[in-house]
Parts: C-alpha cells; sequence; structure tokens
C-alpha cells in the first residue's frame, strides 16, 4: 500500500503572532485539524485523493475563519464572488468556477463541471445557471456575512484600493486549498477563494486557473497556491513546480524552493504552496510571515502550523 498524505493551507501572508490571540489563534488551528481530519478519513477508508482533497476543502469553506465560501471578503459593490479548481492527477482531469454568487460550496461546483459538463472553467452568469442545474446547494448574502470581514470592507469601500484579506496590523492572503495522495499512489488538487477585499471589474485571481493556482500530475506532483494571485499568474506558479520535476528531475521540495524562495520572490510575489507527490511526500513552503496549514499521513505524522 502506498503512503497516504493529505496537506491543507488556509491562507499565507505577514500574520503576526502579536496580533493573534490566544483564542483566535486556537479557533484557526482548530479549523485547520478539522479540515485535515476530514480529507484524512477519505483516505483511511480507501477514498481516493480528489475525494479527499474535496472533504478538506469543503470544512475550510464552511468556516467563516477563512476566506473561500462562508467567510469569503467582500466585493466592491459589498457581495460575495467566489473561485474554485479541482484537479485529479491520474487523468489530468479538472473543473473550475469563477465569479460565482451565494454558492455554499464552490469547491463542489467545480467538482461537478468537471464531472458533468466537456468544459473546464465556467464564469459568471453561466456558472449559476449550471450550478443551479446541478441542483447545488445556495445560500442567502446574510450567510456569508462576517463583521470582521465587513469592518475590512469598510475600511477600503470608498476607495478604489483593494486589499489581500488584511487589516491595519495583518496582511493575510485568504485562499483555502488541500492537496492529497491516496492509497493507490494518486494524487489531487483543490483550492478555493473569495478573493481581494474591495475586488472589482470581475477580478479573478491564480485559484481557479489551472496551472496557475491549482495543478496535479501523478507523474509529478498536486500543487494548491495561495498568495498574491497576479503575481502566482506570472510564474505560471503550480505548473512550474511540476516541470522543474519532470524536465530537471528535481525532488518536490526542490522544485517548490526555486518557485516559493526565488522565481516568485524576483517578481515581488508574496505567500506560499502546498504540495504532494505520487510517494506520499509532502512540503509546505512560504515566503511570507506564516502560512495557516496542516499535513498528516498513515506514518503518523499529523501536524497544524501558523508561523514560521
Amino acid at each position: 500500500m502506498n503512503k497516504f498524505t493529505i496537506a491543507i493551507h488556509g491562507g499565507a501572508g505577514t500574520i503576526l503572532k502579536e496580533n493573534l490571540t490566544a483564542e483566535l489563534e486556537e479557533a484557526h488551528r482548530q479549523g485547520l485539524q478539522e479540515a485535515l481530519d476530514a480529507g484524512y478519513e477519505v483516505l483511511m477508508r480507501g477514498g481516493t485523493a480528489i475525494d479527499a482533497v474535496k472533504a478538506s476543502v469543503i470544512s475550510l469553506e464552511d468556516n467563516i475563519l477563512f476566506n473561500a465560501g462562508r467567510g469569503a471578503v467582500f466585493t466592491k459593490d459589498g457581495t460575495h464572488e467566489l473561485d474554485a479548481a479541482i484537479m485529479d492527477g491520474s487523468d489530468l482531469k479538472c473543473g473550475a468556477i469563477a465569479g460565482i454568487k451565494n454558492v455554499r460550496n464552490p469547491i463542489d461546483l467545480a467538482h461537478r463541471v468537471m464531472l458533468h459538463t466537456d468544459h473546464i472553467l465556467l464564469a459568471g452568469a453561466g456558472a449559476s445557471e449550471f450550478a443551479k442545474k446541478q441542483g447545488i446547494p445556495h445560500e442567502p448574502e446574510d450567510y456569508f456575512f462576517s463583521a470582521y470581514r465587513y469592518k475590512q470592507w469598510e475600511s477600503t469601500r470608498d476607495s478604489d484600493k483593494t486589499i489581500l484579506d488584511h487589516t491595519a496590523h495583518d496582511k493575510k492572503f485568504g485562499t483555502v486549498g488541500a492537496v492529497a495522495c491516496d492509497a493507490h499512489g494518486n494524487i489531487a488538487a483543490a483550492t478555493s477563494t473569495g478573493g481581494m477585499t474591495n475586488k472589482k471589474y470581475g477580478r479573478v485571481g491564480d485559484s481557479p486557473l489551472i496551472g496557475c493556482g491549482t495543478y496535479a500530475n501523478n507523474k509529478t506532483c498536486a500543487i494548491s497556491c495561495t498568495g498574491h494571485g497576479e503575481a502566482f499568474i506570472r510564474a505560471v506558479a503550480a505548473y512550474d513546480v511540476s516541470c522543474l520535476m519532470e524536465y530537471k528531475g528535481m525532488s518536490l521540495e526542490e522544485a517548490m524552493h526555486i518557485v516559493v524562495q526565488e522565481k516568485l520572490i524576483s517578481i515581488d510575489g508574496e505567500g506560499g504552496i502546498i504540495g504532494v507527490d505520487a510517494k506520499g511526500n509532502a512540503a509546505l513552503i512560504f515566503n511570507s510571515a506564516g502560512m495557516y496549514r496542516g499535513v498528516r499521513n498513515n506514518e503518523g505524522l499529523n501536524n497544524v502550523a501558523i508561523f514560521q
């Protein structure tokens, strides 16, 4: 049996310990552990990597502390626009959605795109129409309301400035994601986000873009990114890790290190990446002060962390 592993992230950035109360830190750690356990439970029962990453991301989408699903940030017009992507490394099938509103679990909709259409990325009104035809659970706007997110939006809504899920004391790139390797050696990745506070013009970041914020290929790795989306798009960050492994023979950790600590930094890209390979090895690398993250495998590893 192959070593099976699940790794997750809940955002990266300048997360300063002195600005995180003990209660809030514990709440984040508990949320990470619950998401980790949700994915691990699937793997432990012999389930697939794709189902494991979906389970972990749904757990994070349902947690108001994280900028995805229920905890999504406010757009310029005071609503929520959600993006997500999922990819199966065993056959390179993938699905993604962008600019969707009122869907409880965007990652579920992205998975339905993968399973039930001939397309990869659906956006806006078309994605909403597909969601309704699929019977995807929707929620009213107040389901997505968070006083913390509203305060962030209030501080910038009268300007043209966007903020990356931060307050004056805390810059955090709000995205959630998961990568997994199952007992059969198949790998998968999933990413979900509410994007930037005060975003306008239907802005879409790296999360739903295959190869930028999300990628999986059994030959190399499964990757989920969190950070300043525009930089990750320019770097084609997720696929770049895979390319370094495929064409230069690098290990997962070596490839991730080059992308995160060299290539992204060279274009002022702050954030982090989580990855697994088909042997169940995992790496979680970031160039920011912190990244909400966790990893668990069937060899006894079970760890959640926030700071360096």
